[in-house]
């Protein structure tokens, strides 16, 4: 009977009050806090979230690796392109020399033909 009439006479200042009242408010404001957490995670629309973030990732990772084939296919395109080219290059210079060669015999075939004429 004197604790209650202590506390009785302490009112808002007593400290065990105080400690009491914050308690409870913590233990609802984590109650609340699970029950958010709970509902907020698991609800459909956070649910529709993650799969489609996580198809998005896929759809990233397919991309980057199609990206990464179409480079390795383009860079060997371009590494045969500079073959051809090279090769073209070669060609062009063999007819080009085969030409020559060709009117330097006809020349002396010509002139050949005209000596023995004469």
């Amino acid at each position: 009977m004197k604790d209650d009439l202590m506390r009785e006479d302490r009112g808002q200042l007593d400290l065990t009050l105080q400690i009491e009242k914050l308690k409870k408010r913590v233990r609802e404001a984590e109650g609340e806090t699970s029950i958010i957490k709970g509902i907020g995670m698991n609800s459909p629309e956070v649910r529709a979230m993650k799969k489609s973030i996580e198809e998005k990732d896929a759809l990233i990772q397919e991309l980057r690796m199609r990206i990464r084939d179409m480079l390795m296919i383009s860079e060997q395109h371009r590494s045969i392109l500079g073959a051809e080219i090279t090769d073209r290059k070669r060609l062009e210079k063999e007819v080009k020399d085969l030409k020559v060669q060709m009117s330097e015999y006809l020349s002396v075939r010509v002139k050949g033909a005209r000596d023995n004429a004469s």
